[in-house]
């Protein structure tokens, strides 16, 4: 009975190092897609009034979550029994994902003429603001929803052919970390201003340490919500491109001479401008 007990014991301890082992290799192998998912969520969560900024940012992480309960089980079944229906999957969210992105940088040389601003705390009700919020946060849990399909794909691939209590194991601990991960960072980013604001507050003298690196968070937040939105749109082709080539064969094979992450920038910019042309002629149609 003893001797049982302990060799469940052993058994357990064996299952444990090699998910530990396989939770290192696949968050490694994800670790370029976090960055492109924090790039990207940074940009998303940010802009909004700092009394809503954790709130927002709480909302999009539980949607994060809600994301990847849907997708975990739904991948382990179609990776046993329908392995296409990944692929399939992967390309439409790249589809979307080199969208967004070419349409950014179409706006940012072409922009639409929009009426001109006007302070919006006199003029938009609460309702009307948080109506606009509401759609930025469906617009930022939709963009995670597809990274997080990238995310727990390629996780998933590099435990295939392993006991499915491992691929579960590792996959939603991949997952886990992720959403915890790349939100707790991009709130630490969006909360830049107000922890520069304590660390001056908390300072009496003006020349002290906390109170300089106070200032320089204070000043450095809006340069790098600046910089959020073209790093997040280079993310998003960066991503889109990496499905295209990751997952479409002539692709794969194209332009071997390039770096990697410019033939994936180059493919996914390419594969975005003509996706926004077809729904601008779509629009237009529907229009007239």
């Amino acid at each position: 009975m003893t001797s049982g007990f302990f060799a469940l014991l052993d058994d357990i301890a064996a299952i444990m190092d090699d998910v530990a082992a396989m939770s290192k290799i696949a968050t490694k192998k994800t670790a370029g897609i976090l960055g492109d998912d924090l790039a990207v969520n940074a940009e998303k969560a940010s802009g909004f009034a700092s009394s809503r900024e954790l709130p927002v940012l709480w909302a999009i992480s539980k949607g994060s979550f809600v994301n990847k309960l849907i997708i975990l089980p739904i991948a382990f079944v179609l990776s046993a029994f329908f392995p296409l229906a990944i692929i399939i999957i992967l390309v439409l969210g790249g589809l979307y994902l080199a969208y967004e992105g070419a349409e950014k940088i179409y706006e940012y040389f072409f922009p639409h003429h929009h009426p001109k601003k006007v302070d919006i705390h006199q003029t938009v009700s609460e309702a009307e603001i948080l109506s606009l919020e509401k759609e930025k946060i469906k617009s930022a849990i939709f963009t995670d929803f597809i990274l997080s399909v990238e995310i727990v794909i390629i996780a998933l691939g590099t435990v295939i052919g392993k006991p499915i209590q491992s691929q579960i194991i590792v996959v939603s601990l991949v997952a886990i970390i992720a959403t915890i991960g790349v939100y707790g960072i991009v709130a630490l980013i969006v909360r830049m201003d107000e922890m520069g604001l304590k660390l001056i507050e908390l300072s009496k003298n003006e020349k002290s340490f906390s109170r300089t690196i106070g200032n320089i968070l204070v000043q450095a937040l809006p340069k790098v919500i600046k910089s959020l939105a073209v790093i997040g749109t280079i993310a998003l082709l960066l991503v889109a491109g990496g499905i295209f080539v990751h997952n479409i064969d002539f692709l794969h094979h194209l332009f071997p001479q390039l770096p990697s992450f410019l033939k994936d920038f180059l493919i996914g910019l390419t594969i975005g401008f003509i996706v926004l042309g077809i729904v601008t002629f779509i629009k237009k149609m529907i229009k007239k």
